[in-house]
């Protein structure tokens, strides 16, 4: 068969091999595939892979030979998975990879927040230090977590993960999830959405993206929050209304915010976050260790060969 890879540069800049896929047919590897060129690429296959390509309708109904559609990620809202499932191609996901990597970015995003590391050793490498008067100095308050309380909306893999870090911290963890009504983890105790944002010095997203979850965090939810309070995103850049967020941080209606997703990517130059008070910006990293790349590379590979075996996993349609 002919699998054709749309876009394959994030998930292997080169430090991977696609040995594995190769061996399971004809192989074309594609860095990136702009819209206008997906049907010409994707034409003859009849095993697309795709990270952040999108696969529409209109693009499978260009698309006769196809037979399977693996999305390199857990999000799988690029493709039509009901237009798919109508001509009886299956898609799949990597639903686990990065369970362990999107949790430490978490955790970076709020130790900087709270320690603000990143700014102290520059004021050092600037001279501050050498010219301090006192044996240290610190440019930012620096908050200790043990104690404070942690607030995870979604309760799936991730979000367990973050819960379990988060009481090696020592803080207390509540979380709020539409589908888990009892905690699986001790001491973490499932509340409302209400009870959540009120309650928690720190409101950590790892939801899926749905019509539920689009916009969850916006201007009321956010009015909610502590002034002390911080918001961080590693789920899906559309759970937080961004322009309320940066309107919420300039009003200083909360403290912070660490951020690895954004409504739209790349930002547009006018996305009022990235000039907001306190916010910190990193460009969809989380999923993207090696450890993290390696198993999702793995995955796809399996799912790939369930499918030509005849017993696809992973499928969302």
């Amino acid at each position: 068969m002919k699998i054709v890879v749309l876009d394959g540069y994030t998930l292997n800049p080169g430090d991977l091999s696609w040995d594995e896929l190769k061996a399971l047919g004809e192989c074309e590897i594609y860095d990136r595939t702009p819209p206008e060129l997906t049907v010409e690429r994707a034409k003859d296959a009849e095993i697309v892979l795709t990270n952040k390509v999108v696969i529409d309708r209109q693009v499978l109904d260009q698309l006769p030979k196809l037979k399977y559609i693996g999305v390199l990620a857990t999000g799988y809202n690029i493709i039509d998975v009901e237009a798919a499932r109508e001509r009886g191609i299956p898609v799949t996901n990597v639903p686990t990879y990065g369970t362990l990597s999107v949790a430490q970015m978490t955790f970076a995003h709020i130790l900087n927040l709270t320690q603000h590391v990143c700014e102290h050793a520059q004021a050092v490498r600037d001279g501050a230090w050498t010219r301090a008067k006192d044996w240290c100095f610190w440019n930012f308050p620096l908050i200790e977590l043990a104690g404070l309380t942690m607030g995870i909306i979604g309760f799936g893999r991730i979000g367990r993960a973050v819960a379990k870090l988060a009481q090696a911290f020592g803080m207390k963890v509540i979380a709020y999830d539409a589908y888990v009504k009892e905690s699986p983890i001790p001491d973490v105790e499932m509340v409302d959405l209400d009870t959540l944002f009120k309650e928690s010095d720190i409101v950590s997203c790892h939801c899926p993206l749905t019509p539920e979850t689009q916009g969850l965090v916006n201007r009321e939810r956010l009015r909610q929050m502590k002034k002390t309070a911080f918001l961080i995103n590693t789920s899906r850049g559309p759970v937080v209304d961004n322009k309320a967020l940066a309107e919420a941080l300039n009003a200083g209606e909360i403290a912070g915010a660490g951020l690895d997703v954004l409504e739209v990517e790349p930002p547009t130059p006018d996305n009022p976050l990235l000039t907001a008070k306190n916010c910190y910006i990193t460009p969809h990293i989380s999923w993207a260790t090696k450890s993290a790349r390696a198993r999702l590379m793995k995955t796809a590979v399996e799912n790939v060969k369930a499918f030509l075996e005849g017993k696809p996993q992973n499928v969302v349609n």
